[in-house]
């Protein structure tokens, strides 16, 4: 999957593809360990892997729940105020 590096403020990033985010079970939010392998020339993001969710809980509630504060992160500060 061929991708352009953008500004993104005064870094750089580069957008992921649905598809594999979705595969590793991977959302907006999901924490991920960016390393540089010199000896190969490349970049490696590993997405990092925490306890279990609380019962009751699976890994895709928990997207739909990020999902849903992205979505609406506005309105929800507003009513924190």
């Amino acid at each position: 999957m061929r991708r352009k590096i953008c500004a993104i403020g005064n870094s750089r990033g580069v957008s992921l593809p649905i598809e594999a985010l979705e595969k590793l079970k991977l959302a907006v939010g999901s924490e991920v360990d960016v390393q540089v392998d010199e000896e190969q020339g490349c970049i490696v993001i590993e997405p990092v892997r925490t306890a279990a969710y609380p019962e009751g809980v699976d890994a895709e509630f928990a997207n739909q729940v990020n999902e849903f504060i992205e979505l609406y992160r506005p309105a929800l500060k507003k009513l924190a105020e």
